[in-house]
């Protein structure tokens, strides 16, 4: 695939104290193989789906240990200048623009809710090989108690332009890049431990959600919501054995009306 245009979602991976244990889970869950870690760029090991490239994982850097978390990165043409529209809309740098070899540079960010969120200006790495194929990326949505603050904020980044979902019943909004929906934000309600962080859930596509579901409960992971049917598809969310959150769905299974949603001026 190409590079992705700027503000798109284009890369995702996570840090693991069991790197092992996540490839063995990973591999069984969604089906991936990975490639050899590479020593020089911290044991920075690719995933796989049908020879694809679609996510990476990572051994924590020191002092982070055991925060297993999915961490999605955005398309930057210029990261450094992106950093600063970061820091001008509101949010923090955790980590300036980082030289990758020449796959690329990098950027670490949270936007003022506490959502964290990388950004990837492509070298020769170009992120996703492939997109909404099983085992790979499908969707993203910012879970925050502060939706207010990233709705300003992503689409003073970005120039997203928003839709709100027509529901009393959830706070939902997606984010519009062109022609082209990228992103999702949801308010997290009660039913969110206090304790858990604001973050960008992960959505990877599987064949058959409720079998997908099955291999990771199977695994030790933990089923935290679903599977449900949706327009969308069935899916679900999950955690892995070391606490990171994605979620699965089957894309080609879908029940019901598309939500209306209405533009927001």
């Amino acid at each position: 695939m190409a590079a992705q245009p700027e503000g798109a979602p284009c890369w995702a991976d996570a840090m693991f104290t069991d790197l092992e244990g996540a490839k063995s889970f990973y591999g069984e869950v969604l089906g991936w193989t990975f490639g050899e870690s590479s020593s020089e760029f911290g044991d920075y090991t690719t995933a796989y789906a049908d020879g694809k490239a679609v996510a990476a994982v990572v051994p924590p850097m020191p002092g982070q240990e055991g925060l297993s978390q999915w961490c999605l990165y955005f398309a930057s043409a210029d990261a450094a200048a992106t950093a600063a529209r970061i820091r001008d809309a509101g949010g923090e740098v955790l980590m300036e623009p980082m030289q990758v070899g020449d796959f690329g540079t990098m950027c670490l960010a949270r936007d003022p809710g506490g959502v964290v969120f990388g950004l990837w200006q492509a070298g020769t790495h170009e992120g996703f090989e492939a997109m909404a194929v099983p085992g790979a990326y499908c969707w993203a949505e910012v879970f925050t108690r502060e939706p207010g603050r990233s709705d300003a904020f992503f689409p003073a980044l970005f120039g997203y332009q928003s839709r709100q979902m027509e529901d009393d019943a959830i706070d939902f909004r997606i984010y519009d890049l062109g022609e082209q929906t990228v992103l999702g934000r949801m308010e997290m309600g009660d039913d969110f431990p206090p304790e858990v962080p604001a973050y960008i859930n992960v959505y990877f596509a599987v064949p058959d959600c409720d079998e997908a579901v099955s291999r990771a409960t199977g695994l030790g992971g933990v089923l935290r919501f679903g599977p449900m049917d949706s327009p969308f598809g069935r899916f679900a969310a999950l955690s892995d054995p070391q606490g990171a959150n994605f979620s699965v769905i089957d894309v080609t299974t879908t029940q019901g009306e598309m939500p209306k949603l209405s533009d927001i001026s």
